[in-house]
């Protein structure tokens, strides 16, 4: 099967430190802690607000500071790279599954040049016998959900693939060894912070020991 986009220049992969998710429904002073995760040195923030409509999303976004748009993925109305200079787009799954099978002029009206492409997966077998080139690939879930109850994780190791897939499900701080361990190159987060009493801090906990261990992989 052969998939039609438009251009995009050559992303690098490299080793995603957070990516971290918007919670569906607005939390107090969301963006106002965003800015400072953001200052912080969030580099991959996912707007995902299943709940808004086309207005809200131009709405929410209008409210960050520009400098900062290019560290957002966005992962409903991807029209939105057109207007803002966002870093990509992400799919849900069965976005992701329909586009694929149906819409191979989806991405014709879209300005892709530069920007990157990942996808929602729950089980490493369809990350591997996905024909399209994602960067990188959100699995999950790897450990019980803070923010879904009754989400049960699954312990999916990866470290048997070359696909570059970021691991999500029940990522605090004190789960990231355990996580990098099952091959991911990255942790996706989203109860780990905004379920914590103080994100910014949950978040500069998370980053300080992603990095301490990524570390000690390298040496």
């Amino acid at each position: 099967m052969q998939y039609i986009i438009a251009p995009r220049t050559s992303y690098q992969k490299q080793i995603i430190m957070i990516v971290l998710i918007a919670p569906e429904k607005d939390i107090p002073n969301e963006i106002e802690i965003l800015h400072q995760l953001f200052k912080t040195g969030l580099q991959y923030y996912h707007f995902r607000k299943p709940f808004k409509n086309y207005k809200e999303h131009l709405t929410y976004l209008n409210q960050i500071e520009p400098q900062y748009h290019n560290r957002i993925v966005v992962h409903y109305f991807h029209e939105l790279v057109n207007s803002f200079n966002l870093k990509g787009i992400h799919f849900q799954e069965q976005k992701r599954i329909d586009v694929l099978e149906n819409g191979n002029g989806y991405f014709n009206t879209l300005q892709m040049a530069g920007k990157t492409m990942s996808s929602s997966f729950h089980d490493p077998k369809d990350v591997e016998n996905c024909e399209f080139e994602f960067d990188y690939h959100l699995l999950s879930p790897v450990f019980s959900s803070i923010s879904k109850k009754g989400y049960q994780g699954k312990g999916f190791n990866v470290t048997g693939t070359d696909k570059f897939i970021v691991g999500m499900g029940g990522v605090t701080s004190e789960t990231i060894k355990d996580t990098l361990d099952l091959g991911y190159k990255g942790v996706g987060v989203l109860g780990g912070v905004w379920n914590a009493e103080q994100p910014v801090e949950a978040f500069k906990l998370i980053d300080i020991k992603f990095n301490s261990i990524s570390k000690k992989e390298k040496l």
